[in-house]
């Protein structure tokens, strides 16, 4: 390929190339849109365009990671969550359709409340903060991740947000243990409104596709014998930081949302579960 051909035949030639993917033409527009620096809208209008020489090498580059079957979202380096353009690579799990569920009902119950504190327990990119931080404009959010790596993609996403990024803390630890005293959050028991988590959920012995076994971090997806030591950790440790009247939301994998809701219940809590896009029952609501 050189600079003399137009956008419209790389497009084609990448569509050709990766036509043993699940979707080569959202990928390779995807690869047109970034090595271009153009927004969706601007696409089609930039088909008939000649791509510089520097862009050219950037799709190239692109193209043979996505080839070599690197997940088109670290590829391009941003993904699209709600309302925000994320900061998305190799040390954070790829934020998921699902995930924008769980954030809906926590925006729903978080704008229910007047001044409310949302602490987010393994924000990984920081997609569930932000998100609830730049749509709720009267809470404060406290986001925990045990990852430093985690951190500083979830850091950089957060000089995204403009002024919602005031009302955001990041803290480093290891589920609640992040919230020690000693720590500028200065959140004691009792004070928070809404926890709400996307924990990882995989059994160890759980077989996952090529392309996330492969390139996401095994630490944002395993989670012992069953898949559910970290999601049992977050409801029972979650009685003591919230408020009477909190509420803790949960992503999990639909077989085992019955069992969580029974632990919830013998923890005190009365629960809801809600499905995600696919109908699948994927969210689980637990109400002091």
């Amino acid at each position: 390929m050189t600079a003399t051909i137009s956008w419209q035949t790389v497009y084609k030639d990448a569509i050709t190339q990766l036509a043993n993917f699940e979707s080569p033409e959202v990928d390779a527009r995807r690869l047109v849109e970034a090595a271009a620096g153009i927004e969706p809208s601007e696409f089609h209008s930039t088909l008939n365009s000649q791509p510089t020489t520097r862009a050219m090498a950037h799709f190239d580059q692109m193209l043979a990671r996505r080839c070599q079957g690197e997940p088109l979202q670290y590829v391009v380096g941003r993904w699209a969550f709600r309302e925000l353009d994320l900061l998305v690579d190799k040390r954070v799990l790829i934020p998921r359709p699902e995930t924008e569920i769980l954030v809906g009902h926590a925006i729903t119950e978080t704008n229910r409340l007047s001044a409310p504190t949302v602490l987010d327990l393994g924000t990984g990119t920081g997609a569930i903060a932000l998100s609830v931080a730049f749509e709720c404009p009267h809470s404060q959010v406290i986001a925990a991740d045990i990852s430093e790596d985690a951190l500083a993609v979830a850091r950089a996403n957060l000089a995204g947000i403009g002024k919602a990024a005031t009302r955001v803390t990041l803290l480093q630890g290891d589920w609640f243990n992040a919230l020690d005293p000693s720590l500028p959050a200065e959140i004691d028991l009792g004070e928070i409104d809404l926890i709400v988590s996307n924990p990882p959920y995989i059994a160890n012995h759980e077989t996952l596709p090529d392309v996330v076994a492969n390139h996401e971090p095994s630490l944002a997806l395993r989670a012992g014998d069953d898949g559910t030591e970290h999601l049992r950790h977050i409801v029972t440790g979650s009685r003591s930081w919230l408020k009477p009247s909190g509420v803790v939301l949960l992503e999990m994998a639909p077989h085992q949302i019955s069992q969580l809701s029974d632990h919830a219940q013998a923890s005190g809590f009365s629960t809801e579960i809600h499905p995600d896009l696919a109908g699948h029952d994927r969210i689980l609501i637990c109400r002091l």
